[in-house]
C-alpha cells in the first residue's frame, strides 16, 4: 500500500521537479501564482507567501480559520483555501513539499483536486531514504455541534485511511448523500479528485457583499438553485457534491502532519470540524501513537506532527 494509505515500511516521497500555475483567488478575486517545489525528506508540507518571504507549516495548530475555506497563518500572515492542494497532495502520497504563493489565498482553478493533481503527475514523485511515519489512532475521539453533525477518527484493523461521510441539503439539489472510500492514490484520482465545491444560488449575493467569493462563477463552483444545477454542462457525477466534501476531508486530515492509520465518519462535516477532531486527537495522548519510525526517545512524541517530520528521525 502507498499514497495516503500511511505504509510502516513505506518511504518518504517528494516532488522530482518544481511546477507552476496561474489563477483566481476564489474569495479576493485576485491573480494568483502558485510553484509546488520539492522539498527534503522530514521538511513536511510548507507554505511560503512569496510577497512576504514567510513560511506556514500545514500543520492542524496553524489553522486560523475555517469559514468556507481552510486557512492557516504565522502571526498575522495568512494562506486561505489551501484544503484542494493539501487534498492533492495527501493523495499522491507527498510527504515533503513546498508550496509557493504570491498573495494570500491558494488559486480555485476549475474548484476540485484535480488541476493540481495534474501538476503532480507532471512534475513526477521521488521517493526518498527517509522512513515515513503514520499516526494510527487508538481509540475513538468525536467531535460535534448541537445541530447532530459530527466529525470521529477511529481505530482501523487495517493500514490504511478509511472515510465515510454523509451530507443533507433538505429541498435542493444536493439532498442527502453519503460516501464511503479507503483512500488511496487511485481511489482519490478516480473518485475524489474532480469532484468541485459548491453553493446555493441564495448565498452568493450575501458573499460577496461580505468581500468574499469575489472570484467565484460558474467555471470553478457548483451553484445550485432549489431543485436546478445552474451549471450549463450540469454535475460531473450525481453525488458530486459529498464527493467533494470528502475531498475536502482529505485535505484537512492532512493537515496532521503524517498519515492517519484509522478511520474518519461525519455528518454534515466542514472545515471547522475537521481541524476540531485533530486538535481533539492530539489532545489525547492516549488516542494515538507515531508508528513506522526508529526508537525514539521518551517523550521525543510529544508534538506527533512534528515529531513526524523532524529531518533528526529520518
Amino acid at each position: 500500500m502507498d499514497g495516503f494509505i500511511p505504509a510502516e515500511s513505506g518511504r518518504r516521497r517528494t516532488l522530482k521537479a518544481p511546477i507552476g500555475c496561474v489563477g483566481t483567488g476564489l474569495h479576493s478575486g485576485r491573480r494568483v501564482a502558485l510553484t509546488l517545489r520539492p522539498a527534503t525528506a522530514g521538511t513536511g508540507i510548507v507554505f511560503r507567501r512569496m510577497d512576504l518571504g514567510i513560511d506556514i507549516p500545514a500543520l492542524f495548530d496553524r489553522v486560523v480559520d475555517t469559514r468556507l475555506c481552510t486557512a492557516i497563518g504565522e502571526g498575522s500572515v495568512t494562506v486561505s483555501t489551501i484544503e484542494h492542494v493539501m487534498a492533492a497532495l495527501a493523495g499522491s502520497g507527498i510527504d515533503d513539499a513546498v508550496v509557493e504563493v504570491d498573495g494570500p489565498e491558494v488559486p480555485i482553478m476549475d474548484g476540485s483536486a484535480a488541476p493540481f493533481l495534474f501538476l503532480i503527475e507532471c512534475a513526477g514523485i521521488a521517493n526518498t531514504a527517509a522512513p515515513r511515519a503514520a499516526i494510527e489512532v487508538l481509540r475513538p475521539v468525536r467531535v460535534e455541534e448541537a445541530n447532530g453533525a459530527f466529525a470521529e477518527l477511529l481505530p482501523n484493523r487495517e493500514p490504511a485511511f478509511d472515510a465515510e461521510l454523509e451530507i443533507d441539503f433538505p429541498n435542493t439539489a444536493i439532498g442527502r448523500q453519503a460516501l464511503a472510500l479507503r483512500i488511496s492514490p487511485l481511489a482519490f484520482r478516480e473518485g475524489l479528485a474532480d469532484a468541485r465545491t459548491f453553493t446555493l444560488a441564495e448565498d452568493v449575493a450575501r458573499l460577496r457583499a461580505a468581500g468574499l467569493a469575489q472570484g467565484g462563477s460558474l467555471a470553478n463552483a457548483v451553484v445550485v438553485d432549489g431543485p436546478m444545477v445552474l451549471n450549463p454542462g450540469g454535475l460531473r457525477r450525481p453525488d458530486e457534491f459529498v464527493r467533494h466534501k470528502l475531498l475536502d476531508v482529505v485535505g484537512d486530515i492532512a493537515l496532521a502532519g503524517a498519515p492517519i492509520r484509522g478511520r474518519f465518519r461525519g455528518a454534515r462535516s466542514g472545515h471547522a470540524l475537521n481541524n476540531r477532531v485533530l486538535r481533539a486527537l492530539f489532545a489525547d495522548t492516549s488516542a494515538w501513537r507515531l508508528t513506522g519510525l526508529p526508537a525514539m526517545s521518551e517523550g521525543a512524541a510529544a508534538t506527533p506532527v512534528r515529531a513526524a517530520a523532524a529531518p533528526a528521525i529520518a
